[in-house]
């Protein structure tokens, strides 16, 4: 039994604690096979839209790294499904835990700062300092970039579940007051929810394409 209005974002708050985590890997199962074989209006729609994140991606990376589009394309991919998934009644957002949105974001900053301190040490030192400072403030702005760059994961993570949890629990607060509601009240509040909804699959979509974007901007700066 839930004992709080959060404990729907936990995922060990309920009887199916170990079929939760089973959204994460669940959209693959939804995909038919007739998908990867026929060229379907969903399939040709999808690679129109695989197409248009690679050209993106590869204007923020630049030529220097080849390949690496797909990689942020297939984080795209993998973070949208899990959002659309959790638009689903009685499905645990896997995207709204920490637990994930901190797994996908620190590994890759951390393998973008090793990377870049190995291989353009004089570059990420110049980062530090931005160009046009003045001699008296340098000190400042080498603490203030160090913590910048330091708390990208975090808000990486935060960003993503933070706006995926904001959006069901305005829905879930709205939903549980429909009984206490009159027929007229009740026509006005389905009006809503399915507005809600309608900004809840546009915030999946935006919100996948920002961590998507903003992890490759963050690699093309170790270059």
């Amino acid at each position: 039994m839930m004992t709080n209005l959060f404990s729907s974002f936990d995922p060990s708050s309920n009887w199916s604690s170990s079929l939760n985590w089973t959204s994460t890997v669940l959209g693959l199962m939804f995909i038919p096979p007739a998908f990867w074989l026929i060229p379907s209006r969903m399939n040709m729609l999808w690679t129109l839209v695989i197409k248009t994140l690679h050209k993106e991606f590869k204007t923020l990376l630049g030529p220097k790294i080849k390949g690496s589009t797909m990689i942020f394309v297939s984080l795209f991919s993998m973070i949208l499904y899990n959002n659309f998934l959790g638009l689903f009644p009685y499905i645990f957002t896997s995207t709204s835990h920490m637990a994930l949105t901190l797994s996908l974001a620190l590994p890759l900053w951390l393998s973008f700062m090793v990377y870049g301190w190995i291989n353009n040490t004089t570059h990420m030192f110049a980062h530090l300092v931005p160009q046009g400072t003045p001699p008296l403030l340098m000190p400042f702005m080498v603490c203030i970039e160090t913590i910048s760059n330091v708390i990208r994961p975090g808000t990486l993570a935060i960003r993503l579940s933070a706006n995926m949890i904001a959006g069901h629990l305005l829905m879930t607060l709205l939903g549980n007051t429909g009984s206490m509601l009159s027929t007229y009240m009740v026509n006005i509040l389905l009006i809503t929810q399915i507005l809600l909804l309608l900004l809840e699959s546009a915030v999946a979509i935006i919100q996948s394409y920002v961590f998507a974007v903003l992890s490759t901007l963050y690699s093309s700066e170790v270059n």
